[in-house]
C-alpha cells in the first residue's frame, strides 16, 4: 500500500518556486522544552525529554544517536505527524502544535519529509511520472505546467524525465527512488526538508549521491535541512550544526567542528570513535 506523505497532504500553492521571505540565518523552525511521553503497562517512556533546538534558515542541522535515541520521534512531532506531550513547536513564530485544516496543510507543505524506505513511500502499480503528477493534481497546479515543473525537479536531483518518468519504482536504483521522493517533496515548493534517515538503506555509493543533492539543495536553493541519522561520520560531512541525542535528551550540541574536534560527552566522542578518519577528512578538505 502507498504511504501518504506530506507532499500529498497539502492543498495550498504559491506562484514561484523557493520565493519564501526568510533571512538566512534566522530560526524559521524551532522546537522549546518539547517531551513526548508514552504510557506503557506499569508506568511511562520518555521517548523524548526536554528537548529545544532551532533551525537556521539556510542551513543543515544534523540529529545524530543511535536507535532509541529519540531522534525519529522529535522528527515525527516536528512533522505533527504525533501530539506532543509538553513544550512547543513553533515555524515562523506560529505555534504548530495549534494548526488545523488549512493552515496545517499549509504547513505540512512548506515543511516536507523524505523517510527511510523510499521503496514504501510508491505506489507500485503507477509509473513515476504518474506518481508525481498525481501529487501535483493534489496542489491544484495546472495541468500545463505540471510536466514543466516536474522535469524543474528532478533536474535539482540530477535526474532527467526519461531516466524517471515512464519507469516503475521497482525499475530505478535506490538511490534514484530516494531521489524522486527528494523531487516530489520539492514540488511543493518547501522552506524546511526534514530527511529522516533518508540514506540508511542504501549503499555507500548512492548514500553519497543523495548527500551531495542534499549539500547543493541548501546552496542552490536555500532550503534549510533537518538531517536525521545515526551515521555522525553522515552527519559531519553535511551538516553545519550537529545535535547528539542519547535516550531521548540532547547530550551535545555545536558547530560540526566543535563537535568533531572538541567534543565534551563520552557518548559523542564513543561515536566519533566509530569513524577513525572523520577528523583528517575534514583537515584535508578545509
Amino acid at each position: 500500500m502507498e504511504q501518504i506523505t506530506t507532499a500529498e497532504a497539502t492543498g495550498d500553492r504559491t506562484d514561484d518556486m523557493f520565493s519564501h521571505s526568510v533571512v538566512t540565518g534566522e530560526a524559521v523552525l524551532a522546537c522549546q522544552n518539547v517531551t513526548k511521553e508514552f504510557s506503557v503497562a506499569g508506568g511511562k517512556i520518555v521517548a523524548v525529554d526536554d528537548v529545544s533546538l532551532q533551525f537556521p534558515a539556510g542551513s543543515v542541522l544534523a540529529v545524530v544517536g543511535e536507535s532509541g535515541s529519540g531522534k525519529s520521534t522529535l522528527a515525527r512531532m516536528l512533522l505533527r505527524l504525533m501530539p506532543v506531550t509538553s513544550g512547543s513547536i513553533t515555524y515562523r513564530d506560529q505555534d504548530v502544535t495549534r494548526l488545523h485544516g488549512r493552515q496545517l496543510r499549509g504547513y505540512w507543505r512548506e515543511v516536507q519529509a523524505v523517510f527511510q524506505d523510499p521503496f514504501a513511500s510508491f505506489n507500485q502499480f503507477f509509473t513515476v511520472g504518474s506518481l508525481l503528477r498525481r501529487s501535483l493534481h493534489l496542489t491544484e497546479v495546472p495541468k500545463d505546467e505540471a510536466d514543466d515543473l516536474i522535469e524543474q525537479c528532478l533536474g535539482y536531483v540530477d535526474l532527467t524525465p526519461d531516466e524517471a518518468m515512464g519507469k516503475f519504482p521497482h525499475q530505478l536504483s535506490g538511490g534514484q527512488r530516494q531521489r524522486v521522493m527528494i523531487a516530489r517533496a520539492l514540488m511543493m515548493k518547501p522552506t524546511v526538508l526534514l530527511a529522516d534517515e533518508a540514506t540508511s538503506m542504501l549503499d555507500a555509493t548512492l548514500r553519497v549521491n543523495v548527500l551531495n543533492v542534499l549539500h547543493d539543495l541548501k546552496h542552490d536553493l536555500g532550503l534549510t535541512v533537518l538531517f536525521i541519522t545515526h551515521d555522525i561520520g553522515q552527519a559531519c560531512y553535511l551538516a553545519d550544526r550537529v545535535a547528539v541525542m542519547e535516550h531521548g535528551r540532547v547530550v551535545e550540541r555545536g558547530t560540526t567542528e566543535e563537535v568533531i574536534f572538541d567534543p565534551h560527552g563520552d557518548y559523542t566522542k564513543r561515536l566519533l570513535s566509530d569513524v577513525p578518519d572523520l577528523k583528517g577528512s575534514l583537515k584535508r578538505s578545509a
